[in-house]
C-alpha cells in the first residue's frame, strides 16, 4: 500500500489538536493489551494530559500526523529528552501509532526514516517487552535505518521491562 502512495510525516498544529486526541484513544486501546492498568475515565475517554504540552514547549516537544496518500495514517509524538537516558538533549521516541489498515505496509518504516532524518541527533526508541509486535517493528526499522549501529538496553519496569535502542541520525547529505 504504502508504495503506491506518498508518506509524509507533517508537523502538526494546534488545529490537528481533536485529530491527535481521537487518535491517542485508538493508540491507548492497543496499548492496554500490554498495559492492564490502563482505566477509562469516567467520560468513556482514556485522555492524554500531555497532549497540550506539545503546543506550549515547542523547543522540546514534537508532534506529527503521518499520512499515507495524503489520508491521516497515524501520528508520531517525540520529545527532546529522554526518561531511558541521563542525556537531557537526546531525542525521544515518546508515542507512535499507525492505524491497523496501514501496518505492515511500510507506512510506519517510512515515518520513522522521516523523523530521524528530520531531527538528527541522539535518538531512544524505548518499548515494552510486552508489546512483542512493537519489539519486532522497532527492532527492524532501527537496524535497517542505522545499519546495525545502534544499542540495545533493557530497563526494568512493571508490568513489562523496556527495551531501550540508542542510536544516532545524522542530516542527509544533499548532493554530491
Amino acid at each position: 500500500m504504502a508504495d503506491a502512495q506518498t508518506v509524509s510525516l507533517d508537523a502538526a498544529t494546534p488545529a490537528d489538536a481533536v485529530i491527535l486526541s481521537n487518535l491517542l484513544e485508538l493508540y491507548i486501546h492497543d496499548l492496554s493489551d500490554v498495559f492492564p492498568g490502563i482505566e477509562l475515565g469516567q467520560d468513556g475517554r482514556f485522555g492524554y494530559p500531555k497532549l497540550p504540552l506539545y503546543w506550549s514547549e515547542r523547543e522540546r516537544r514534537f508532534a506529527f500526523l503521518i499520512r499515507c496518500g495524503g489520508r491521516v495514517a497515524g501520528f508520531v509524538l517525540a520529545t527532546r529528552g529522554s526518561p531511558a537516558v541521563e542525556d537531557p538533549d537526546t531525542l525521544d521516541v515518546a508515542e507512535f501509532f499507525v492505524l491497523r489498515r496501514y501496518r505492515r505496509s511500510g507506512v510506519g518504516r517510512q515515518a520513522a526514516c522521516l523523523l530521524w532524518n528530520d531531527l538528527p541527533g541522539k535518538w531512544t526508541v524505548r518499548v515494552a517487552e510486552g508489546n512483542r509486535g512493537a519489539l519486532a517493528f522497532w527492532r527492524g526499522v532501527v537496524a535497517e535505518f542505522t545499519s546495525g549501529a545502534v544499542t540495545e538496553l533493557v530497563r526494568p519496569g512493571q508490568p513489562n521491562a523496556w527495551r531501550v535502542f540508542c542510536f544516532e541520525s545524522v542530516p542527509e547529505r544533499v548532493g554530491p
